[in-house]
C-alpha cells in the first residue's frame, strides 16, 4: 500500500495510527501542504479534492478521506479491532470520533483558516477561531468518555483513540489549554505508550 500525506495533517495521522495499529506495511509520499504540493495536477488526479490523507491499495484502488481508510482497513483487516462488535458501543465510539473528525477538524483545517484569512482578518482572530473549535470539540468529547480506561472506550485503543492524539496535537498548536482535559490526557498517555501510536507522531 502507500499513503499520500503530510507529517501535521491531523487527518494523515489518524491513517499512520491505524495502519501501525494492525501492522500494515505501507509506503509513503509527503505533500507539503503549506507550499501546495497538494494541489498538483499528478496529485489531484489520484485525489480530486486536493487534500490528504489518499491510499493506494495493493491492487490500486484509491482511497480518500481519512475515515472511510480507516473503515476499509477495519473491514479488510479486522485484527486488532478499532470498533466494539456490539452496535450500542460501535455508535459510541463512532460518535466520540465524529465530534472530531466531522466538527472539530474541519473547523481548523488550513482551507479555513485560509478562508478567513483572505478576509484579511488579523492573525491573532484566525488563530483563536481555530483554538475556540479545538476546545469545544475536545470539551464534548470528554464528557463523552466511558469506563475507567485506560483507553477512551475500556482496554483497547478504538477508532476513538486513532482520532483523539492528532485532534490533541492540533490543539496544542493553537495554544489551547488540554490541561483541563484530564480525562482525554490520561487516555491519550495510554496511548502514546504503544509503539503505534508514538511512531506514528510528526516527530517521528
Amino acid at each position: 500500500m502507500h499513503l499520500h500525506g503530510y507529517f501535521r495533517s491531523s487527518a494523515s495521522w489518524r491513517v499512520r495510527i491505524a495502519l501501525n495499529l494492525k501492522q500494515l506495511p505501507v509506503a509513503t509520499t509527503a505533500h507539503h501542504l503549506r507550499r501546495g504540493e497538494h494541489r498538483a495536477p499528478d496529485y489531484l488526479k489520484l485525489n480530486p479534492q486536493g487534500l490528504v490523507p489518499t491510499l493506494e491499495a495493493d491492487d490500486g484502488t484509491v482511497l480518500t478521506q481519512s475515515l472511510a481508510i480507516i473503515e476499509w482497513l477495519e473491514e479488510t483487516h479486522p485484527s486488532p479491532p478499532l470498533l466494539p462488535i456490539e452496535p450500542v458501543a460501535r455508535a459510541r465510539v463512532r460518535a466520540f470520533a465524529l465530534v472530531l473528525i466531522a466538527d472539530t477538524h474541519p473547523l481548523q483545517n488550513l482551507k479555513v483558516l485560509n478562508a478567513l484569512r483572505a478576509l484579511h482578518l488579523p492573525e491573532e482572530t484566525v488563530r483563536n477561531w481555530a483554538a475556540e473549535a479545538n476546545s469545544a470539540g475536545l470539551a464534548a468529547c470528554e464528557a463523552l468518555l466511558q469506563g475507567d480506561g485506560p483507553f477512551c472506550f475500556g482496554g483497547a485503543p478504538t477508532l476513538a483513540d486513532v482520532c483523539l492524539v492528532p485532534q490533541l496535537g492540533s490543539a496544542r498548536r493553537f495554544g489551547v489549554d488540554t490541561e483541563r482535559f484530564s480525562g482525554l490526557l490520561a487516555r491519550e498517555a495510554a496511548c502514546l505508550d504503544l509503539p503505534a501510536f508514538a511512531d506514528a507522531a510528526p516527530s517521528r
